[in-house]
């Protein structure tokens, strides 16, 4: 797999870079591509909308140097935001054992994995994709578009203690979702580049076992 770290990095300009490897990937001239960045503010709508979940105008957004994208992911209303740590999986799941369900299982385990290494202990929630440290407080959401088997868009890890801008939306829309992160799990200051490094080997681990499996099935 290719791991390509583009640091801090406007939403439309990652964007745009995911869509060029997205086609790539799906002609087979690139293989699956794992993108870890961060984003300056930005909120963003899913495919199942959002604009009921976000609590403050437009203009307050363009104020405060906010900006507001509409996405091709599924699910609702989130946030992205420096101190968080994005990650896009560029990734074919034809014939992948398990399927999509499998490989959301296999990024939450990634995420779980990761904040173990920090000494947080964190869970999967029913009905709801992503990871959570209790049936409250969310760490990590999920949302991904799928084009011809091959994923795009993916997961946001809240590292850094300050999770505010989650103060203007309804987090993923899930009334009583309260955000939170590594560092105020953990009670210290973790920086997004420790946890990239530990993220790396987690992923790694994850989809390394179920790339296997995936051509043992098809050798089969």
């Amino acid at each position: 797999m290719n791991i390509i770290d583009l640091g801090l990095i406007d939403y439309k300009e990652a964007e745009a870079l995911q869509l060029d490897r997205l086609q790539a990937v799906i002609d087979g001239r690139e293989g699956n591509t794992l993108y870890l960045l961060e984003h300056p503010k930005v909120i963003t709508y899913g495919r199942q909308g959002g604009g009921e979940n976000l609590h403050v105008s437009d203009a307050f957004l363009t104020q405060q140097g906010i900006t507001l994208a509409q996405t091709t992911r599924g699910g609702n209303i989130t946030c992205h935001f420096p101190g968080q740590l994005v990650g896009y999986p560029i990734w074919r799941v034809e014939k992948r054992p398990g399927g999509m369900k499998k490989f959301f299982h296999d990024m939450e385990e990634a995420v779980i994995s990761t904040c173990a290494r920090f000494g947080v202990s964190t869970k999967r929630r029913e009905g709801h994709p992503g990871v959570w440290v209790n049936e409250h407080r969310k760490i990590c959401s999920m949302g991904i578009g799928v084009k011809k088997w091959v994923t795009y868009h993916g997961l946001a890890l809240n590292v850094g203690p300050d999770v505010s801008l989650f103060d203007l939306i309804t987090l993923c829309g899930i009334q009583g979702a309260v955000p939170t992160s590594l560092s105020k799990e953990a009670g210290r200051e973790i920086t997004v580049k420790e946890v990239k490094d530990v993220f790396r080997e987690e992923f790694g681990k994850a989809f390394a076992h179920s790339t296997v499996a995936a051509h043992q099935a098809a050798q089969g």
